[in-house]
């Protein structure tokens, strides 16, 4: 199977942990953040993730693949139930998130705007979503001080390092996407329960933190 995926993209990491906390085998390929005509050869529009299955068929949407890869062998993953309260506050802090993790994915060494067309469409797009990158960037301390009591708050809803809930769900795969993002911010105080279970769910989906590219 392969994967078709962006490295900084969220939905794409939701994708990329069912195989690594499955141990399932799969090949991600990087596209273009320009290369329209890939994805949409595939399933009709540029998007990503995409899963070319082993039959070679593909299929797109993050949880729709979540969903098929977890249940391959009758032994799902994803056992525990969901909680509404992650799901609310993922809601409360998104656009905090996006004004901090946007500048800074338009300045890393993403694959997927290594060349500077691609990079320069990926600041066109987000820049016509969420406004000037630059001021965002320059507003970094406003947004952090507004984010901290946000994760103060998650800190009293993880209930295990290892599974926010206590037992893994979905809420890890839609909670540990962005938070792997908000590793690139680097300046953010985590609270200690937070730290350890992004830091716990990296190894055990196999998914890179973004530490080392942090602005």
């Amino acid at each position: 199977m392969k994967l078709f995926i962006y490295q900084h993209c969220p939905f794409c990491v939701k994708a990329a942990m069912i195989f690594g906390l499955k141990n399932v085998a799969v090949e991600k390929v990087v596209l273009l953040e320009d290369d329209i005509a890939t994805p949409t050869q595939m399933v009709g529009r540029k998007v990503v993730p995409i899963l070319q299955k082993a039959d070679g068929s593909f299929m797109p949407e993050s949880m729709d693949i979540v969903r098929y890869i977890d249940q391959l062998d009758g032994k799902p993953h994803l056992s525990g139930t969901t909680n509404p309260e992650i799901a609310a506050w993922l809601d409360s802090v998104k656009n905090l998130v996006s004004a901090l993790i946007i500048p800074r994915f338009a300045q890393a060494p993403f694959a997927e705007i290594a060349t500077e067309s691609a990079r320069e469409r990926y600041i066109a797009r987000m820049t016509n979503w969420v406004g000037d990158l630059d001021q965002l960037l320059a507003d970094t301390p406003l947004y952090l001080q507004q984010l901290q009591p946000h994760l103060e708050t998650l800190a009293t809803l993880i209930q295990s390092e290892s599974a926010a809930n206590g037992t893994m769900s979905e809420d890890d795969i839609h909670l540990f996407p962005t938070l792997r993002s908000l590793t690139i911010v680097k300046d953010l105080a985590w609270p200690e329960k937070v730290r350890a279970y992004v830091e716990t769910m990296a190894q055990q989906s196999k998914v890179e933190l973004l530490h080392t590219m942090a602005i």
